[in-house]
C-alpha cells in the first residue's frame, strides 16, 4: 500500500527500498560481471561451442519460475519469495564457484536462475505495491542507479578477477551480499498481506519448461552438435512444439494459470509484454557479445570490454528516472516509441561500427542503446502495473518479467546459432579475430532486427493517459 512519503531513501518506504536495490544488485552483478570473463572461463575449463548456455541456462530457469514466483506471490507473499529467490541464488552462486566443467558450471548457473526469477520480479512487484504511478518513474530511475553502478563495478571487478586471481570469484563475491539482502528483507520489510485462496498450475509450469527447453536445445545444438536436418533437430523441435501447444491448452483450463491468457488478451498487457520480449532479445545480444568482440578483435583487457558495454546500463537510468516527466506530458505509447527508436539507431551504429572495432565507438552506440532502452521500458511497465488492481499486480509484473526473460533466453539461443555457424565457417577457428569479428556482426545486425520488430509493438500499444491509471489504482 502507498503512503505519502516523499520517493527517497527517507520515511518508511525508505529502507525498504535501499533493501530492493541490495536485493536487484545481486542479480544486476551477476548479469555484468560474467560476460568479461567468458575468454577466460573458456581458456581454463573448455567448452567455447557451448558458452551460450552459460547465459541461457540461466535465463530459461529465470523466465520458467517468473510466472510460478509471481502467482505464489498472491498466496503466501512477496517477501518469503523474495527470500527463497536470494537463497537459491546464493546456493547458486556457491555451486558456480567450485564448477569444474562447463557442463557443470552451466548447470548450476541454471540454480542461479531458479533464484534470479523471483528475486527480479518480486523487487519491481514490492515497489509497485508501495508506490503510485507517478511516483513508479522514479522509483524505476533508483533500480536503474543500481543497474548503472553494477554496470561498473562489474566489469570491473570481473575483469580484475579474470586477470589476476581466478575467474571464480565472479561468483563467490555474491555470498556476502546475499547473506546482507537477506537480513535486511527479513528486518526491513514487514507487508500486509491480503490472504486468498489459490491453485498452482503445475501442469502449465511443467509443460512451458519442457517445452521452451526443447526449443532452445534445438536452436543451440542445431548445426554444430547434430545437422539441423538430423533426427535431433526434428525431435527436439517437434517436442517443443508439442508441448508448447498443450501449455497453451492447459493455460485455457487452468483455474488459476500460470501464464494468464486472458490477461495476455488484454491489449495494453500484450503489446507492453512484447516490447518486453523484444527489449530481452536485443539486450542479450549486446551484454553477451560486445566484451569478447572487443577483447578479441582489438586486445583490450576484459575490464575495458566490460566497461564498454557498461555504458548501456549508464544510458538506461538516466533515461528511466526522467521518463515520468515525458509520459506525463506526451503519454506512455509515445514515449515508448521515441525510446525505442533512439535503440534502434544505437544498434544500427554499433553494427556499422563493428566493421572497424574500437572500444569508443562501441561505447557511444551502447550508450544509445541504453537510453532508448531505458526510455521504453519504464512506461511500459508502469502502463501495464498501474493497469491492474493489487491481486493482479505480481501477475503483470511477473508477466512483463517473464516476457524479458523469454526473449533474452530464445535471443541469446539464436544469436549463439548465428554467431557458432560463422565462426565454424571460418578456417580460423573461434580465437580468429576476423572470425568473431564477423560473428559479433551478425549478431549486432540481429540485435538492430528485434529492435526495429519492437519498434512495432509500440506503435500497435493503445494510447492510454496517466490520469485514466491513477483512477485505477
Amino acid at each position: 500500500m502507498t503512503t505519502t512519503d516523499t520517493v527517497g531513501f527517507g520515511g518508511q518506504r525508505g529502507p525498504v527500498l535501499i533493501a530492493l536495490m541490495l536485493s536487484t544488485g545481486l542479480v544486476a552483478i551477476e548479469a555484468t560481471i560474467l560476460a568479461t570473463a567468458v575468454p577466460t572461463i573458456v581458456a581454463d575449463i573448455g567448452g567455447f561451442a557451448s558458452f551460450p548456455w552459460l547465459f541461457s541456462a540461466y535465463l530459461l530457469a529465470q523466465a520458467v519460475t517468473v510466472p510460478v514466483y509471481s502467482k505464489l506471490a498472491d498466496t503466501i507473499g512477496r517477501k518469503p519469495i523474495m527470500l527463497v529467490g536470494i537463497s537459491l541464488f546464493l546456493v547458486g552462486s556457491i555451486l558456480c564457484g567450485v564448477a569444474w566443467s562447463m557442463g557443470a558450471l552451466i548447470a548450476f548457473r541454471a540454480v542461479q536462475g531458479l533464484g534470479a526469477g523471483a528475486v527480479m520480479p518480486m523487487a519491481v512487484t514490492i515497489a509497485g505495491d508501495l508506490y503510485n504511478v507517478r511516483e513508479r518513474a522514479k522509483v524505476t530511475g533508483y533500480f536503474g542507479s543500481v543497474w548503472a553502478a553494477a554496470s561498473v563495478v562489474g566489469p570491473t571487478v570481473g575483469g580484475l578477477f579474470a586477470e589476476f586471481a581466478t575467474w571464480r570469484w565472479i561468483f563467490f563475491v555474491n555470498i556476502p551480499l546475499c547473506i546482507i539482502a537477506i537480513w535486511m528483507i527479513v528486518r526491513l520489510y514487514h507487508e500486509q498481506l491480503e490472504p486468498r485462496q489459490h491453485r498452482i498450475d503445475v501442469a502449465g509450469a511443467v509443460t512451458l519448461t519442457l517445452g521452451l527447453t526443447a526449443v532452445i536445445l534445438g536452436l543451440l545444438e542445431g548445426g554444430q552438435a547434430w545437422a539441423w536436418s538430423s533426427w535431433q533437430s526434428l525431435t527436439a523441435f517437434g517436442f517443443g512444439a508439442v508441448m508448447l501447444i498443450a501449455f497453451v491448452f492447459v493455460e485455457r483450463h487452468a483455474a488459476e494459470p500460470v501464464l494468464p491468457i486472458a490477461i495476455l488478451s488484454r491489449r495494453l498487457i500484450l503489446t507492453t509484454s512484447l516490447i518486453s520480449m523484444g527489449v530481452g532479445a536485443a539486450l542479450i545480444g549486446l551484454t553477451s557479445y560486445v566484451p569478447t568482440f572487443l577483447e578479441v578483435t582489438t586486445g583490450v583487457s576484459p575490464i575495458i570490454g566490460g566497461l564498454a558495454v557498461a555504458s548501456i546500463s549508464i544510458g538506461w537510468p538516466i533515461a528511466s528516472s526522467q521518463s515520468a516527466k515525458i509520459y506525463t506530458r506526451i503519454g506512455f505509447r509515445a514515449t515508448a516509441f521515441i525510446g525505442l527508436a533512439v535503440a534502434m539507431f544505437g544498434t544500427a551504429a554499433l553494427f556499422v561500427a563493428s566493421a572497424w572495432p574500437n572500444p569508443v565507438t562501441t561505447a557511444i552506440s551502447c550508450l544509445f542503446v541504453g537510453f532508448g532502452l531505458g526510455l521504453a521500458t519504464t512506461p511500459t511497465l508502469v502502463a501495464a502495473q498501474s493497469s491492474v488492481p493489487w491481486h493482479e499486480r505480481a501477475v503483470v509484473t511477473g508477466t512483463n518479467r517473464f516476457t524479458r526473460s523469454i526473449g533474452s533466453a530464445v535471443g541469446v539461443a539464436v544469436f549463439g546459432t548465428i554467431a557458432n555457424a560463422i565462426v565454424l565457417a571460418s578456417m580460423g577457428g573461434p580465437e580468429s579475430p576476423e572470425a568473431i569479428q564477423q560473428a559479433s556482426s551478425a549478431v549486432f545486425l540481429a540485435a538492430f532486427v528485434a529492435a526495429v520488430l519492437t519498434v512495432g509493438a509500440a506503435i500497435a500499444m493503445p494510447r492510454v493517459r496517466v490520469e485514466d491509471l491513477e483512477a485505477s489504482t
